[in-house]
């Protein structure tokens, strides 16, 4: 089969398209706004990705259209497709149908942490020989790859983990992608309100979860953070599979470094990752795990070679003593916790964090009240809105951030990121952690920074004329 992806840069579509090359069909692509890392390793796939979604993509030679959600009605291609009656389908619909079919399929939901659990799980399998195929949202450091199909993906028994989004499918399917997965074990990591520009409240996403707990077969497991009370109330609606907790002292949970499952103890965790919400997600794929047949002990052994997923806080560059970290933290919740990790990590270093708040939920100003105290525990905070385009907030940047402002935390908003980036080298010295969080490329400024500095070193290196 020869298919076209709408939106093949994005991070679920990207690994569709891997994962489709992988089964023999022949992809191509196309997308509005290509970057690193997806665009990358779509290349070295060899995938052919086209800039835009024009109508002359159209070719009697492709035999379906496999649409993303960032298409909506208007796209110049797909209304094409539409006019002449071409065969399309979402591309979960279509990861159901071609990939997870007679799959043990783990799935992996959550407002946060999905794309770490899925990594980490997929590693604890491939660490104990399951060699399961996977498709996380980002690039685990372990294999090097968002997508593949597993090494035997023939065997009506073998493993897929898949992190499971609760976005809508397509402009067609608003349904959340997780219920065409069809998953043996789902873990419920967490559940806050997000994609503000889908849902109306915490609520309908809760619903959206019922029908993902809907779809578990009994002979299925949940795995559920005891910790949120959204969650028992997902629950509360109807639950037909066997359940187990983790976060609480009733199921899964440490103590220090120590792992427990209630009151029995089954080994230290030794690893390199920082953050309380690091350990909760080893906590959940731990449990996941467990229903597969993988003991605990195995489990923490792969976790102590676990590298985390690239844009987790990676490390860009070190560069006179300041280290320049990116993440993908976009939620409030999210940059909470990735700010107060990298806190127990650098003590009293000070940190400089660097936001883009670019997603959908953001630029509709949702969560903006949130952002002061998510970035609280920075020291200095830089903040970029675009001012026109795609990616513009509909909001005032400085104004949401005046509380922040009036605590006595530096804080410099700007519209143009060339400016940003002489700032940030400017206030940065040695011993600085910079933290760069957006869910999008943010301009490849994690390197130009990198670069200005190194170049700042060099200067301050040479002799006096």
């Amino acid at each position: 089969m020869r298919i076209h992806i709408l939106g093949i840069c994005g991070t679920f579509m990207g690994g569709l398209a891997v994962l489709a090359r992988q089964a023999g069909h022949t992809v191509t692509g196309c997308d509005a706004n290509v970057y690193p890392p997806m665009s990358t390793q779509l290349r070295e796939q060899g995938i052919e990705l086209t800039e835009g979604y024009t109508a002359d993509q159209i070719s009697d030679e492709i035999d379906l259209y496999v649409v993303g959600n960032v298409v909506s009605r208007g796209n110049a291609l797909m209304e094409e497709i539409l006019n002449r009656g071409l065969p399309y389908c979402s591309g979960p619909a279509w990861m159901g149908e071609h990939i997870l079919c007679g799959k043990w399929v783990l799935a992996v939901a959550g407002t946060h942490g999905k794309t770490t659990t899925s990594a980490m799980l997929a590693w604890i399998l491939e660490d104990a020989g399951y060699a399961p195929g996977f498709l996380i949202g980002g690039v685990p450091s372990n294999f090097g790859i968002s997508a593949r199909l597993g090494v035997n993906p023939d065997e009506p028994s073998s493993f897929f983990v898949i992190e499971a989004d609760e976005y809508d499918s397509a402009f067609f399917d608003k349904r959340s992608k997780f219920v065409h997965y069809h998953a043996k074990t789902a873990i419920l990591n967490n559940l806050e309100y997000d994609h503000a520009d889908i849902f109306p409240d915490l609520a309908a996403i809760e619903t959206q979860f019922h029908h993902l707990v809907r779809t578990v077969p009994g002979i299925g497991q949940l795995v559920v953070n005891g910790r949120e009370e959204s969650l028992q109330r997902v629950l509360k609606r109807g639950c037909w599979s066997d359940k187990v907790s983790f976060g609480v002292e009733d199921g899964w949970h440490f103590k220090g470094d120590q792992l427990y499952f209630h009151t029995t103890p089954h080994g230290q965790l030794q690893w390199q990752l920082q953050g309380e919400h690091n350990r909760q997600n080893a906590l959940a794929a731990i449990a996941a795990a467990m229903h597969v047949g993988i003991t605990p002990e195995l489990s923490l052994h792969a976790l102590s070679q676990f590298n985390n997923v690239k844009r987790r806080m990676e490390v860009r560059g070190v560069v006179n003593g300041i280290t320049v970290y990116d993440d993908f933290a976009h939620h409030p919740t999210a940059i909470t916790t990735t700010i107060a990790g990298l806190r127990d990590k650098v003590g009293a270093g000070r940190i400089l964090a660097v936001l883009e708040p670019r997603s959908n939920t953001m630029k509709l100003g949702s969560m903006k009240a949130a952002l002061p105290a998510a970035l609280a525990q920075a020291d200095i905070v830089f903040a970029y809105g675009a001012s026109s385009g795609r990616d513009a907030l509909g909001w005032d940047l400085a104004e949401a951030l005046a509380p922040l402002s009036a605590q006595g935390t530096p804080v410099f908003c700007f519209h143009d990121l060339a400016q940003m980036q002489q700032a940030i080298v400017e206030q940065a010295r040695s011993g600085d952690s910079i933290l760069m969080m957006s869910n999008g490329g943010f301009g490849g400024i994690h390197q130009k920074v990198v670069d200005a500095l190194t170049l700042q070193l060099a200067a301050s290196q040479q002799p006096a004329a």
